[in-house]
């Protein structure tokens, strides 16, 4: 097993559970690194969720996952941590977390799990696979090379380098014949072209509606209601991280945001409330009647959008003003240029070629004996918990199919 993290160290359980002999090689002097910062550092394990809801929340190749989901299902992720002593709550969203908030808790178990059921957990760094012809035969270390009869590559994508994932898994898969699809950021803040998002930044938003249309093919592709936040760079928050993952080539002026600051109410019921603001503070320059319809902080840099003279008299604004405002209230426009650097993402778009992996155990068709799991295939989803899921589930499959295979 290459990876100690959330999808290796599950399936080097059920791999134990099945009676193999396991070894899990990890680089860092701990396991579970970045598992323990994930959710915030409080671990969003699944999500509490129907087949059908998983399923529309894989963003990309989620029929590969039929086997996957049947075999180790959300409800399963959260039997097996109640088991080991790990008592979870499901939150906004259907998010499942620990009752503690303490990502340690989920890693704790994990490893507890991992020496009570046998497993060998070495803290080495593995720098390549050995194979006797097409067959995986070990696992060449910095300690030397070791002889295995089959090998599971879980280490992660390239997002959080720092916690160790930097992209081994990839050459492992080059090496054994695979085609890797280029690995891209997913769930990542976005950043603005223009600096709107700069002047009212640390602003966050909650109860708006968040539409990205893609200018190139003049249609929305992503929607949805929740919470964001303006940065010095741009865009982020639970909305903004799912709706990056619906990004793809970012050609200048592609992707446009639209933000509705008002979504309770539609153009005829703002209009009104616009009205009846304008009467309650007719005396007033323009930007000092909005206040009770705005966050403080967005009031100039809106007013400004507008074109509207900040202190003009309410009751000079004309209809046509109005009515522009209104339109940025409904449909607040950021200009996306980008996306932050891979980094910084949640989860990595690409990986491992789908089409060079048996979907039923994880299986690779090039070499025999070895198999893979996790964010090294070319699998994610929408923030929530569906992507420790997707680890979860495909490493169950690859650890008990990898025991069952030995001969």
């Amino acid at each position: 097993m290459i990876g100690g993290g959330a999808a290796g160290m599950m399936a080097a359980i059920h791999a134990a559970r099945m009676g193999g002999e396991v070894t899990v090689f990890e680089k860092n002097e701990r396991c579970g690194r970045k598992l323990r910062i994930t959710g915030k550092g409080r671990c969003n394990v699944t999500n509490h969720c129907t087949r059908d809801v998983f399923f529309a929340s894989v963003t990309g190749n989620a029929r590969f996952l039929y086997s996957a989901w049947d075999r180790f299902s959300s409800e399963d992720t959260e039997a097996f941590f109640e088991a080991l002593g790990v008592p979870l709550k499901v939150e906004r969203g259907n998010r499942v977390f620990p009752v503690s908030d303490k990502a340690t808790d989920v890693v704790d178990a994990l490893v507890r799990e991992c020496r009570a059921t046998g497993v060998r957990i070495l803290h080495a760094t593995a720098k390549d696979l050995a194979f006797d012809g097409e067959c995986i035969s070990g696992v060449v270390t910095d300690r030397g090379t070791e002889p295995f009869d089959k090998v599971i590559v879980a280490t992660g994508g390239v997002s959080y380098p720092l916690t160790g994932s930097t992209g081994d898994g990839y050459r492992f898969a080059r090496a054994a014949g695979h085609t890797v699809v280029p690995p891209t950021p997913s769930l990542v803040p976005l950043v603005e072209d223009g600096g709107f998002c700069g002047s009212v930044q640390g602003l966050a938003l909650k109860n708006v509606r968040l539409t990205v249309r893609d200018n190139e093919k003049n249609k929305a592709i992503y929607e949805d209601f929740g919470e964001m936040l303006f940065t010095h760079f741009g865009l982020s928050g639970p909305l903004v991280l799912s709706a990056s993952a619906h990004l793809r080539d970012m050609a200048g002026g592609r992707y446009t945001a639209y933000i509705d600051l008002k979504p309770a109410l539609d153009e005829k019921m703002l209009d009104a409330r616009l009205l009846a603001d304008f009467k309650k503070y007719q005396n007033r320059d323009f930007q000092n009647a909005l206040s009770d319809l705005l966050p403080q902080k967005l009031i100039a840099p809106l007013v400004r959008l507008s074109g509207i003279d900040a202190r003009k008299k309410v009751n000079a604004v004309t209809k046509e003003e109005r009515a522009t405002l209104l339109s940025l209230l409904k449909a607040l426009p950021v200009r996306i240029k980008g996306f932050r650097p891979v980094a910084e993402a949640i989860v990595t778009k690409g990986g491992v070629s789908l089409s060079e992996i048996v979907p039923g155990t994880m299986a690779s068709k090039k070499k025999k004996g070895l198999y893979f799991a996790g964010e090294v295939l070319d699998l994610d989803a929408y923030t929530g918990g569906f992507n420790l899921q997707i680890a979860f589930s495909t490493a169950v499959l690859a650890g008990e199919n990898a025991a069952f295979d030995l001969e």
